[in-house]
């Protein structure tokens, strides 16, 4: 294995135990002085659902749950809209697009209902402003924790 690969995939299990350990908070109450990078955690009554990454997390995590947020900025309240729906196929077509199904009154309250959800959710975070250890610490962690909402296909 590559040396500088290696020394990255050893430091990602004492970052994960650092992030599970800290006491969660929730967005509204996320503290002042937090860490600008890193990895975050979301869950709810200990269920691990998605972790994510940022140079700007206060910002990032903000942005998943504000009433504003539309689904480019909110996309965990979007696909958590999308299960409630049962609207869970993407398009790429006019029809059925993102911005259709932001358009659809049942649709809407679905997505405006899960960012509400986020906002109740727990929420851990650790630093890591290299980004590199970042999307690898990100991908450790949701696979460490089991979030079931994090798969990692492209779009």
């Amino acid at each position: 294995m590559n040396d500088e690969f290696k020394k990255h995939i050893e430091a990602l299990e004492p970052a994960y135990q650092r992030l599970t350990a800290i006491t969660p908070v929730r967005v509204p109450d996320l503290p002042r002085r937090m860490p600008a990078a890193g990895v975050y955690l979301l869950s709810e009554q200990d269920v691990p659902l998605y972790v994510g990454r940022s140079n700007r997390m206060r910002g990032r995590l903000q942005e998943h749950c504000r009433p504003s947020s539309g689904h480019n900025a909110a996309p965990f309240a979007f696909r958590l809209a999308r299960e409630a729906t049962g609207k869970l196929e993407a398009s790429y077509k006019r029809k059925g697009s993102r911005s259709e199904l932001e358009r659809d009154p049942d649709f809407k309250n679905a997505f405006d209902f899960a960012k509400k959800r986020i906002r109740q959710m727990d929420v851990r975070f650790v630093e890591e402003a290299d980004p590199l250890r970042q999307g690898l610490l990100e991908i450790y962690a949701a696979l460490a924790c089991g979030a079931r909402y994090n798969d990692f296909d492209t779009h």
